[in-house]
């Protein structure tokens, strides 16, 4: 059964206007949107090429979409505030931020969706980066599947070029694991946009 989940206004407004703006500007072309579970915790995992990844992966979905961001984007004056009311969270990145892994861990347990990208930072020529632990490791531990995601020409924003996002078939994690398993199950997603 498909739970209702609540988003902000905020939320619901700038998703639109990402719609509107991907869909004249960039001839937006989506494809898999009903390998995204209809209810559920998940990680949506894409390949990461641009700033504006996150939206484009969240507007082109139905569900909500919460995702982590460094944590100097919210002492930003006034987009600070509006990221914290569109489902975005603080992490910080020179160190293991627990309290950052207990609110993903809390999220997907609650049955949302999470943004989380393998590479774990932009690639800077295009091209798919080197697996990194973090979306392995939450998908290991709380259980719940990983949707690879391909996004295509985000870093040719300026350019104009038409954008294309694929969702793929959902990738589980294994029910028993060790800390060896974390970069294989990300190394898995990497292969799987790859091919798509």
């Amino acid at each position: 059964m498909q739970i209702k989940e609540e988003s902000s206004f905020l939320f619901l407004f700038g998703r639109q206007v990402f719609r509107i703006v991907f869909s004249l500007f960039y001839r937006w072309h989506i494809e898999g949107v009903e390998n995204v579970p209809k209810s559920g915790g998940a990680i949506i995992a894409p390949n990461h090429m641009s700033f504006f990844d996150p939206p484009l992966a969240g507007s082109a979905m139905k569900r909500p979409l919460y995702f982590m961001a460094k944590k100097e984007l919210f002492d930003i004056p006034i987009f600070g505030w509006i990221i914290r009311r569109t489902n975005a969270f603080p992490i910080k990145r020179d160190s293991q931020d627990m309290s950052a892994m207990r609110h993903a861990f809390s999220l997907l347990e609650q049955g949302h969706l999470l943004l989380m990208f393998p590479e774990g930072t932009r690639s800077k020529n295009g091209r798919l980066g080197k697996a990194r632990t973090g979306s392995g490791m939450v998908a290991c531990n709380a259980q719940v599947p990983l949707i690879p995601v391909k996004i295509e020409n985000t870093n040719l924003m300026l350019k104009f070029k038409q954008i294309r996002i694929k969702y793929g078939t959902p990738i589980y994690p294994p029910k028993s694991f060790t800390k060896k398993d974390y970069v294989g199950l990300s190394q898995k997603v990497l292969d799987a946009v790859s091919k798509m």
